[in-house]
């Protein structure tokens, strides 16, 4: 039986997804919750409880003789109604797909591309997928990134890094308690990462979000990377924005984006330590 990973979205070109032009394949599942996610609808799969169905405008959504959610995406006009009215941080959009499915769709930007980025969700849990996908892109002389928060052990199964070229990382917090009250899931294996994937030169990137008043916390986290990384890749320091965060937590960690200047005070810390190619997106 062939493959399949479930898929939220295709974006056919993007220069924001790594170095260059590329198509960032989006796959739904994620083992973290965090608090300032900005697409939530990836963490989970649709249990077809229906909830979305009866608000849909274009009808695209129905339930099925066997009780699923089933979408029509010529009928979809990508409103979104779907997603802001699921209760379990889900989607009924999600294609599941074939490696020959999604290369299919790749072809087509193939000519204008350097490669692809796998995100999510969170991409490595689709790992065996991940594994032929990314040889097949090879065949095709692309390059194949991803897109992380580090809660794959890399070292543990070091295959998926043997056809990759690289891994862009999130190291979201190091201080325990903000950690696990940030995004629910221990720290310890995103840490080992950074440091595996800096000793075998797979480290394309590393990004932090910047949140507002919280001065300590963003410190702690930059100064630990920082001193890390060095100057062996890139470090994005991304300011926080609400849109798509989910209304409970705007009221905890913002309903305004975190300041350029007060995130730029970080980034010229991560520089002083060391990270000199610290930037504020």
């Amino acid at each position: 039986m062939k493959k399949t990973a479930p898929v939220n979205k295709i974006i056919p070109f993007s220069n924001v997804d790594g170095p260059g032009n590329r198509t960032s394949i989006f796959f739904q599942g994620c083992p973290f919750n965090c608090r300032f996610c900005h697409n939530p609808e990836t963490i989970h799969l649709c249990i077809s409880c229906g909830a979305c169905v009866p608000g849909c405008p274009t009808k695209a959504l129905r339930i099925d003789k066997e009780g699923k959610v089933q979408w029509d995406s010529s009928l979809c006009v990508q409103c979104d109604t779907c997603i802001r009215t699921c209760p379990h941080d889900a989607s009924p959009r999600v294609r599941w797909m074939t490696v020959e499915d999604v290369m299919k769709e790749v072809r087509r930007s193939a000519p204008y591309i350097g490669g692809i980025t796998v995100s999510g969700g969170e991409c490595t849990l689709q790992n065996e997928f991940l594994i032929e996908l990314f040889t097949e892109l090879h065949k095709l002389g692309k390059t194949c990134l991803m897109d992380s928060n580090g809660s794959f052990d890399f070292e543990a199964d070091p295959r998926t890094l043997s056809v990759s070229e690289g891994v862009m990382l999130d190291v979201k917090a190091v201080e325990p308690g903000w950690n696990n009250h940030l995004i629910s899931h221990p720290r310890e294996v995103v840490l080992k990462n950074l440091d595996y994937l800096l000793s075998v030169g797979k480290l394309q990137e590393v990004r932090t979000v910047i949140f507002p008043h919280r001065d300590a916390e963003n410190e702690a986290t930059v100064r630990y990377v920082a001193e890390h990384i060095g100057n062996r890749c890139p470090y994005k320091l991304i300011r926080y924005r609400p849109f798509g965060v989910r209304e409970q937590y705007q009221a905890e960690l913002g309903t305004f984006s975190t300041e350029e200047a007060y995130a730029e005070r970080f980034a010229r810390l991560a520089r002083e330590k060391g990270a000199v190619g610290a930037f504020v997106v």
